[in-house]
């Protein structure tokens, strides 16, 4: 299952919400996206039966199927879905399938029952109390999913791993540029024993140590240290360093690197963002960079270890690497929404589906530069 190093699109720690179920009797929605495994007591019991960890729907006395709409929390290509059973064992679905759509804002329900959905997983067998994978071949940009079962039963989690592509017209101005909603990924990481340093990218402030990113205790010489691509080449205004909830093993020191190069290796120059400095436990550190020089990776160190709540690096997009983010964003919508969006930042109706047939426009040299411009928000 290759496609797991991927985030999980749809989990409520991404914001990640389950907008819509056509039955929820047994089982609330909202469970689906939980970000941790589901659990189960043998005693749990309510006035409508055994309490499951997940969604569940009633038993069908008439034909069709059941299903709930998922609004990604980050909107991006799906690699791969992962339709977990645990603990349904004789109330599962036999069978589900997912959809996906990509809509612009925030669309009630009923306006996405009415949108055009393509599916990205055909109705598939799936099995009781198991974590039923599946890969996702299409390559296009999604905002929404919905998955089916057929004919009712229960899900525990529904993961929905994939790529992250944000709305370019979003990253202008100053962002956080290791943000996992602008782009950002862990690239590499010397430890990650307790939890995950993928936290330290998440939204929101940690509200427990969990949350954020724990190494191991060190008993040698060394240090540990986590490396992340930025959303896109940028450069790098201001720091935090927040190692809220940490309290006895927050690092003593820390320090933040950059580097500019498309895929960094040992040979890679490194220079200082933030020099080494000293930490403090349960606190938000803010702190200006030192260096002006665009960065496409920042390297965090930690001395010797110990646990960070979250890592914002603030700055703004290079003018190049922004550009190219829009034409890449325009390449992955399918093609209804394409076409919206671009009758919207002024191309006519006619136009807009001829630069559509001249897809991939990352090749350059297609959109009107007054088109382009709308999308760089260079129009107000």
């Amino acid at each position: 299952m290759t496609f797991a190093r991927f985030p999980d699109l749809a989990s409520r720690a991404l914001a990640g919400s389950v907008v819509y179920a056509n039955d929820e009797l047994f089982a609330e929605r909202e469970n689906l996206i939980k970000p941790g495994p589901a659990v189960f007591s043998a005693e749990d019991f309510g006035h409508k039966g055994k309490v499951y960890d997940g969604w569940e729907t009633r038993r069908r006395r008439e034909p069709g199927n059941d299903h709930a709409i998922v609004r990604l929390g980050v909107p991006g290509v799906v690699r791969g879905v992962v339709i977990d059973t645990a603990w349904f064992k004789g109330n599962h679905p036999p069978y589900a399938s997912v959809e996906a759509t990509s809509v612009e804002g925030a669309p009630s329900a009923a306006e996405l029952e009415r949108a055009s959905w393509e599916t990205i997983v055909e109705k598939s067998a799936i099995k009781g109390d198991a974590g039923n994978a599946f890969e996702v071949t299409d390559r296009r940009r999604w905002t929404h999913v919905r998955l089916s079962i057929h004919p009712d039963g229960g899900v525990a989690r529904f993961r929905v791993h994939g790529e992250p592509v944000p709305d370019p017209r979003f990253l202008d101005g100053t962002i956080d540029l290791a943000a996992l909603e602008h782009g950002g990924a862990v690239v590499g990481c010397s430890n990650s024993f307790y939890s995950s340093p993928v936290h330290l990218l998440l939204p929101g402030r940690a509200r427990v140590m969990a949350d954020g990113w724990e190494n191991a205790r060190r008993r040698d010489d060394g240090n540990d240290h986590v490396t992340i691509r930025l959303a896109a080449r940028g450069q790098v205004r201001r720091v935090e360093i927040d190692t809220s909830c940490f309290v006895g093993n927050a690092p003593g020191w820390a320090s933040l690197r950059g580097t500019d190069a498309d895929h960094p290796d040992e040979d890679a120059e490194w220079f200082d963002l933030v020099p080494r400095t000293r930490l403090q436990p349960d606190t938000r550190h803010f702190l200006r960079s030192v260096s002006a020089p665009p960065v496409t990776h920042v390297r965090l160190d930690v001395f010797p270890d110990g646990g960070l709540a979250r890592l914002r690096v603030h700055g703004e997009l290079d003018a190049g690497a922004h550009r190219a983010a829009v034409l890449r964003w325009l390449d992955l919508l399918p093609a209804g929404h394409a076409v919206q969006v671009l009758r919207e930042a002024g191309a006519s109706g006619r136009s807009a589906e001829e630069f559509l047939r001249r897809r991939p426009l990352a090749d350059g040299g297609v959109l009107p530069p007054a088109v382009l411009s709308a999308f760089l928000g260079e129009c107000r």
